[in-house]
């Protein structure tokens, strides 16, 4: 039977047409001047405009863990003391329709965004919503994963692929292709994240589909699969070894010592992988502490670790690793998968009626327009 859904080559020629597209479509719809210059100032200097402007911030995340940032905001807190941030974190999708839906009432909320969810950005952009600003180390960012207008800046690498228990699992045989998790010896081992509300989650089984066809899907089917709602969640669920393995969650692509989780690449499938993008608001109410924020994101400090890849290309990879674009992943299609939204609706709806519905529950526990209130 033919396979209607997109290979990775088809995607990658998407996501050339969808830059090509967005390029016109900014030049067309945004008469303002994008930023024409990087951001010179140290991040003490940063700091200090932001307290100066009150030392408030407020960011909308992408996850689907309650309290998901809590280390990133203690994170920034420690380094800039007398700053206040708050991160709150929901599933990407749902941070989406609340941002439109404030914009709609004329009371956004956060300063600055950084969700999954690229089409939302594009949007914004066209629509005047996001300020132009070129942060420190802007100019070492990779030219493809950046806007170039500069409306959105990416500051992190995802990446999904094999995440297993070792204490579970042996590492030898642990499978890393698509493939491998048919193996019957693997039946009732594996947690996958349900594709209902996620979509990156479902743009990897798209292109699992693409290569190996409904028969590969249906077979997994039979694998007693436990269906996790979150990427988050369901790597929890591996590192307590409730399950052995997993291929649509994150991991420490460096990992500790002493962890038996471990995060292995395919040997011949593709992987998922996509740069983050961060965007700060026009209408912020703490632009000051909104370009610290980004800056520190993107600074040396966070990007250069060696523990996973960064979107700058003078940071180093991650131990005994090679740059990304070595291995058999594309960012770039990825965001250019978003942009279609009527074809990921239908592979969405057709995956749901095999797997069954996800649980209507949200696992952050953030619900409303306005979920810790409105500020003025």
């Amino acid at each position: 039977m033919k396979e209607t859904l997109l290979t990775r080559r088809e995607w990658s020629r998407l996501a050339a047409a969808s830059a090509a597209i967005g390029a016109l479509g900014g030049c067309a719809s945004q008469e303002r001047s994008p930023a024409a210059w990087v951001e010179n100032r140290s991040l003490d200097e940063m700091h200090k405009s932001a307290l100066a402007e009150g030392g408030q911030l407020l960011v909308y995340g992408g996850g689907d863990l309650p309290n998901g940032a809590a280390g990133l905001e203690q994170a920034f807190a420690r380094r800039f003391p007398g700053m206040k941030v708050r991160i709150l974190v929901d599933r990407s999708k749902l941070q989406g329709v609340r941002i439109d839906n404030q914009l709609a009432r004329g009371a956004l909320q956060p300063d600055v965004v950084h969700i999954l969810a690229h089409h939302y950005y594009d949007r914004w952009k066209a629509q005047g919503h996001l300020l132009p600003y070129k942060p420190l180390g802007w100019d070492q960012v990779f030219a493809e994963y950046r806007d170039p207008d500069a409306f959105w800046t990416p500051t992190s690498i995802f990446v999904f692929s094999t995440l297993v228990n070792t204490r579970v699992l042996p590492e030898a045989q642990a499978p890393r292709d698509w493939a491998d998790f048919l193996d019957p010896g693997l039946k009732g081992k594996i947690a996958l994240t349900h594709p209902e509300h996620d979509d990156s989650v479902l743009y990897q089984f798209d292109q699992a589909i693409a290569k190996h066809g409904w028969g590969w899907f249906d077979n997994l089917l039979k694998q007693d699969v436990l269906w996790i709602q979150g990427s988050g969640v369901n790597r929890q669920v591996v590192e307590r070894g409730e399950r052995a393995v997993s291929f649509n969650t994150s991991g420490p692509i460096v990992p500790a010592a002493d962890s038996p989780v471990r995060f292995l690449l395919p040997r011949t499938d593709s992987f998922l992988s996509w740069a983050h993008p961060t965007a700060i608001f026009r209408r912020a109410r703490h632009p000051e502490a909104a370009k610290l924020y980004v800056s520190w994101l993107l600074s040396p400090e966070r990007q250069g670790t060696g523990t996973s890849w960064s979107v700058r290309q003078d940071m180093p990879t991650p131990r005994a690793y090679g740059p990304l674009s070595q291995y058999n992943t594309s960012p770039t299609s990825f965001r250019a998968a978003l942009q279609d939204r009527v074809r990921l609706e239908q592979v969405r709806d057709m995956l749901r009626q095999a797997i069954g519905r996800a649980p209507d529950t949200n696992p952050t526990g953030v619900e409303g327009i306005f979920p810790e209130g409105m500020a003025s």
